[in-house]
């Protein structure tokens, strides 16, 4: 049996997978299914054209929030005798929860979506965007250029949308993993790339 899999841009050409089985939920949606759509679409995937796109502009919103908290930590830190070290630490940590969260949670809600619509990884399923982006922008310095983040955002979406090997590849994994895997790894793609940048960026 073959399937149709759905890309959250359209600018990505349809892939098809083989052996999928999906069947579409019947009766009445419960808080679960109404949960896993809200925490799978964030509302932008809803959205008419690149839908993937406004998923990854979400996750670049979630990293600036994420930066600002920061900042208003460190002046708590400053006032309460707390050391950068101990500061970068936690933030790193604080980025890594809400990677691994996003990440968790949104396989779950991703594949319980997919068995609701029928579809093999719905356009309307753009957690994975959020997840890849964030993960592209990790290790970004504290005070990183608007510009370095502006960076991040395309190189995630070019690996996204190009999927070079073995990104394509793991479209083809079960349900909410399948959805999830590609975009990580095209997150560590463009974090990788985007390292390398930033060292250019500052030095020069």
């Amino acid at each position: 049996m073959r399937s149709i899999k759905e890309s959250s841009d359209e600018l990505n050409p349809l892939v098809i997978t083989t052996g999928a089985k999906l069947t579409r939920a019947a009766g009445r949606k419960s808080f679960s299914d109404y949960f896993a759509i809200a925490f799978a679409t964030w509302g932008v995937g809803f959205m008419p054209l690149a839908p993937g796109t406004f998923g990854s502009a979400v996750g670049v919103c979630i990293f600036l929030l994420e930066r600002w908290a920061s900042a208003r930590a460190l002046i708590f830190a400053a006032g309460h005798g707390w050391t950068l070290e101990l500061l970068e630490s936690l933030r790193v940590a604080f980025a890594l929860l809400i990677v691994a969260t996003i990440t968790v949670v949104g396989t779950w809600a991703a594949s319980r979506v997919e068995k609701s619509t029928g579809r093999k990884d719905p356009s309307i399923v753009i957690v994975d965007e959020i997840a890849g982006q964030l993960i592209a922008l990790l290790f970004l310095p504290f005070n990183a250029s608007i510009w370095l983040v502006i960076a991040g955002f395309l190189l995630f979406r070019l690996f996204d949308i190009w999927k070079p090997y073995p990104i394509r590849k793991l479209e083809s994994l079960e349900s909410g993993l399948g959805i999830m895997a590609d975009d990580i790894l095209a997150g560590v793609y463009a974090a990788i790339l985007l390292s390398f940048i930033t060292t250019i960026y500052l030095l020069f």
